[in-house]
């Protein structure tokens, strides 16, 4: 069993990983119904959190049922990054969860996320500084390396777990790789082989189809699957991927109508939570995958995608239900 501190978090456990406008609580909802064992909010800017920035302090909001949740900051400056810490300890998350491997410009620029991995140094004590000023369980995402001449992930990750880190995710690509390429676990691995290691090494990236994810747990011995835009519009993936491990079987793919019902229970949480604008603009991008395979389907989704109005979407989940209720998906 793995355990982040003193949270049970299961036998290869599957998370959700923050993503940026997609991790919010309408998805994350989703994807607990359907079996994730962990989830983490989008991330949050230190200093957005301590300038009280609404759209920072909007994503603290976690609930009882996505429990264990953990709240994802970033930053550079060890000030700010103390004072979010207090501030996203009166949202009560189970983890508080540190990101040092986004790699969009806007971040790296500021030195932090996978910035910080031009500055070993200054991780581990940004780190070291948050396990002491917290008795939450604090983790951290991060990546191999900046590129592929700079990849010390299994110094990095012993640093972090002797300054307290309790658990690490790895993306299996470095900050100069983006998303491009294929992920490489076998790093990952190595630090997971480390004997000086203990605490949980949970793996990230091209983890797809369930084949993928026991490939993770089987051949490259790691304590979880962290999952990321595989579940995007998709969050059966988790029940998939648990049911090939419990049958090594498929399950067969979510009906029409299961579609239907969690695209509609989606945009409605998402309007209830963030209001109709925003709720039916943050929605657009799950509904390529919720959809996928249907032939002929552009018109339908193109009125799912471009209207404003959430009437019209809902009206367009209609058409789809009129027109290709008797849908048989691959």
């Amino acid at each position: 069993m793995a355990k982040i501190g003193n949270i049970d978090v299961g036998d290869f456990p599957l998370l959700l990983a923050p993503m940026e406008d997609v991790s919010d609580p309408p998805f994350r909802a989703l994807c607990k119904e359907h079996g994730a064992d962990v989830v983490y909010t989008e991330f949050i800017s230190s200093e957005g959190l301590i300038r009280d920035a609404a759209k920072s302090t909007m994503k603290l909001d976690i609930y009882e049922k996505e429990r264990p949740v953990g709240i994802q900051i970033f930053g550079a400056n060890l000030e700010s990054m103390l004072q979010s810490v207090e501030i996203v300890e009166k949202s009560g998350p189970d983890i508080i969860d540190i990101n040092f491997g986004c790699p969009v410009k806007k971040v790296v620029s500021k030195g932090a996320g996978a910035g910080i991995l031009k500055n070993i140094d200054l991780m581990v004590s940004l780190t070291e500084a948050m396990v002491k000023h917290t008795n939450l369980p604090v983790t951290v995402k991060t990546r191999l390396g900046w590129d592929n001449d700079s990849i010390k992930i299994v110094e990095v990750a012993e640093r972090l777990q002797d300054v307290g880190c309790k658990a690490i995710s790895i993306h299996g690509r470095t900050r100069v790789q983006m998303y491009k390429g294929e992920a490489n676990w076998a790093p990952i691995a190595e630090v997971k082989n480390n004997s000086r290691m203990h605490i949980p090494v949970f793996g990230n990236g091209d983890v797809d189809t369930p084949e993928r994810a026991v490939e993770m747990r089987d051949k490259f011995g790691l304590d979880g699957a962290m999952i990321g835009r595989a579940s995007i519009g998709y969050p059966w993936f988790f029940r998939e991927v648990k049911h090939y491990f419990e049958t090594g079987e498929h399950l067969p793919p979510p009906t029409m109508m299961e579609r239907l019902d969690a695209a509609r229970r989606h945009l409605q949480m998402a309007i209830d939570w963030k209001g109709e604008k925003l709720g039916v603009f943050e929605t657009r991008r799950h509904y390529t995958n919720y959809f996928k395979g249907i032939p002929h389907f552009k018109e339908y989704r193109m009125k799912m995608v471009t209207s404003d109005d959430a009437v019209d979407v809902f009206a367009a989940f209609d058409e789809v239900e009129r027109d290709f209720s008797d849908f048989q998906f691959a």
